[in-house]
Parts: structure tokens; C-alpha cells; sequence
């Protein structure tokens, strides 16, 4: 059973709030090291950055509405080889725990000491956008009380920002909760698993069985599913009508250059070792002529509509909907909207959503005997 606290807010300054929780994590001792997001010192990005020394934390700005890198893949990074020795706690979006769940269950991360701090995600601009949002101005404190009307919608967001499904945790130790709640004067702790009773325990922070707030959270997000189901229904609509059929999907991919940018930013995609970056694609000028002399010419670079289509079938089944990939495509192919379209009729399929659950297995390592029967068969 979940244990619920409360993190008091001064005078609406929500970063504050967040940044004096993430100092006396470190500062008390109850972990050893936090992966969070620093303003840098330009203003115009937040990194991810590995803190040890508190005072770096007056630099954190946790809600700053951009994130350049899905954090799912540092954890990656820091994990596959060895699990951390020392308590590290992670901050990350809702969509960086969803990746992350999924990375756990393909053997590319280790939770052992790994502490999952989770908060509701109003969105993100892309960074071209935040660095213009930021010259002007722009707080992450004003940016959240904006983004709390449950009707608000910035057209600038990123695309995957703007049809998020899960704008909440669904796996994490320690949720700070923002939606339904007036952040002016409190936010909403809620500690789902041991690590997160832990975690409060160090803080000493008293906690409970039940909470109003945890009550008037839940009715948002209700309200909010509602909201976006809706939204995704046109969404998945219009990306029918733009990419339906093989001469329209082989036109949207047209500006594709082969550069892979989509595949080193996505999250889950997995393997230690790609096909495509593989010997078999090192190929001697003679291969490429005799190629080019059978078809009477041939697109160089080889196989860019063959990419996409093997990484889409290669991960959809996980695809969480970052828009990490669509983020850094120098040619702005829409890869959000492909890869989520046939992602989520994938993911219905199966009954399945990546990053839901920790002990629900990936659908292709189960086998079902009565699974994907032909319609009317019995």
C-alpha cells in the first residue's frame, strides 16, 4: 500500500520546493549521488547531470520544460555493465521511467541502488524552442502554473509532449504529484514501493495511509484521460490520411539521409550491436555498381525506407512515445507520429503498455496459444 506525504511550497516557488527536497536527499545522507537535470550556465539547455555535492542542486530545475536527452538511456549507460554500488537516486519524466522499465526488462539496466524519483510532467519544447522560451523570460514555476488548466495546450510543445498518454509516473519509488493540485502551497508525495518509504523515512517526513491531495490528483488525471484520448483519436486520424499506404509512407521518408540520429536518441532501441551499422551493410564499390547496373540506377545511401521499417517493427511493441527520435532527424521527417501510430496499434494488440509494470513480460517473449487468431476462427 502506498504511503502519502506532503512537500510544502513557499510563496509558489515550486522549483525551490523540489531543489531543497533532491539537497536534503543528499545532504541527510539517505542517498549517495542524484541524476537530475541542471540549468546550464548559459540558460538556454538543462544536462543531466551526476551530482554528489549539494551545492550544485541550486543549479537543478527539475520542471524546466525541455529535456535533450532521455534519461532512460543514461541509466543505460551507467548500469548495463555492473550495477551502481552506492545509493543513487534518478529524477526522471514519466516517459524516462516508462523507457527505463523497458531497458529493465531487456537486460540493458540494473535497479539495484537505484532510487526512481517520478513527477507529473506538464511537457517540453524542443531545445531550439526552449533557448527562445528562456531569452524571453520563461520560469519553470510560470510554465507550471500555466500548464495546470487541464483545457491548456501549447502548440509549441514537442510532438509527443502533445499527445502524451502517461503524463504521470506509472512505475517509480517516489512520485511528487502536481496534477489537480495547487502547487502554490504544497505538492503531493506519494512513496509506491520500500525504496520510496525509505526515502521519506531519511527526510523524516511523516506520512499516511490516505491523502485529500492523492484524492483530488486522481479526479485530474481521470479528467485528463479523457482529455487526451480524444486528442490522440484525431491525432492517429490525420496521420492516417498523411503517411496511409506505401507511396505515402515511402514519400514521408523521402528526406531521410541514413544518419541514425533516430536510432542513437531512442531509448529502447536495444541492441548492443545494430544490423545496421553491422559488416553486412560494408559493402566494395563493385557490389554497389553491379547493384546499380541491375536496377539501372539506385538511391545512395542504400536501404533508408528499409531502416525505419526494421526499426519500427524491431520496437514498437516498447515504443513509449519520448519523440526523442523525431527531436534530433535533421530533415524533420515526422517520426513521432509514424512510430506512435503503429506502436499503439501494436501495443493494443497485445494488451500491452510498455513501461506499465516491471513483471509484465515483453509480448514477444510470450507465447499464447489462442493469441492473434484470424477473425471469426475458433
Amino acid at each position: 500500500m502506498a504511503k502519502f506525504a506532503t512537500l510544502p511550497v513557499k510563496d509558489g516557488q515550486v522549483r525551490a520546493a523540489f531543489n531543497g527536497l533532491l539537497r536534503s536527499l543528499l545532504e541527510n545522507g539517505v542517498v549517495e549521488a542524484l541524476l537530475v537535470p541542471l540549468l546550464h550556465p548559459a540558460g538556454n539547455n538543462v544536462v543531466q547531470t551526476l551530482v554528489t555535492d549539494p551545492a550544485y542542486l541550486e543549479r537543478a530545475d527539475v520542471l524546466a520544460p525541455v529535456f535533450p536527452v532521455n534519461a532512460a538511456r543514461i541509466a543505460q549507460a551507467m548500469t548495463r555493465l555492473a550495477p551502481a554500488s552506492r545509493k543513487t537516486a534518478l529524477v526522471l519524466r514519466p516517459c524516462e521511467l516508462r523507457a527505463l522499465v523497458e531497458l529493465v526488462k531487456l537486460r540493458q539496466v540494473q535497479l539495484e541502488n537505484l532510487y526512481l524519483i517520478g513527477f507529473d510532467c506538464p511537457g517540453a519544447y524542443s531545445v531550439t524552442h526552449f533557448t527562445e522560451w528562456a531569452a524571453a523570460g520563461g520560469t519553470s514555476d510560470a510554465f507550471l502554473k500555466e500548464a495546470a488548466s487541464s483545457q491548456w495546450q501549447d502548440e509549441n510543445l514537442r510532438a509527443g509532449c502533445q499527445i502524451c498518454e502517461f503524463p504521470y509516473p506509472l512505475v517509480s519509488d517516489l512520485t511528487i504529484g502536481l496534477q489537480g493540485i495547487d502547487t502554490a502551497g504544497q505538492l503531493l508525495l506519494v512513496a509506491g514501493t520500500e525504496k520510496g518509504e525509505e526515502l521519506l523515512e531519511g527526510l523524516e517526513i511523516a506520512t499516511g495511509d490516505s491523502s485529500p491531495l492523492a484524492e483530488a490528483r486522481d479526479s485530474a488525471i481521470a479528467d485528463f484521460n479523457k482529455l487526451m484520448s480524444e486528442r490522440r483519436q484525431k491525432f492517429f486520424e490525420q496521420t492516417r490520411k498523411e503517411v496511409g499506404g506505401p507511396e505515402k509512407l515511402a514519400e514521408v521518408f523521402g528526406p531521410c539521409i541514413k544518419c541514425q540520429n533516430c536510432r542513437v536518441a531512442c531509448p529502447v532501441c536495444y541492441c548492443r550491436e545494430c544490423f545496421f551499422v553491422s559488416p553486412t551493410f560494408d559493402l566494395e564499390a563493385d557490389r554497389y555498381l553491379r547493384m546499380a547496373e541491375k536496377r539501372g540506377a539506385m538511391r545512395m545511401p542504400t536501404d533508408t525506407l528499409l531502416f525505419h521499417l526494421t526499426r519500427m517493427t524491431h520496437m514498437a511493441a516498447s515504443c513509449i512515445g519520448c519523440g526523442a527520435c523525431e527531436e534530433v532527424c535533421p530533415n524533420d521527417i515526422p517520426l513521432l507520429k509514424i512510430f506512435q501510430m503503429v506502436g499503439s496499434n501494436v501495443q493494443k494488440l497485445f494488451e500491452y503498455v510498455p513501461g506499465r509494470d516491471l513483471e509484465e513480460p515483453l509480448p514477444p517473449t510470450v507465447f499464447r496459444e489462442e493469441e492473434l487468431q484470424t477473425i471469426g476462427e475458433k
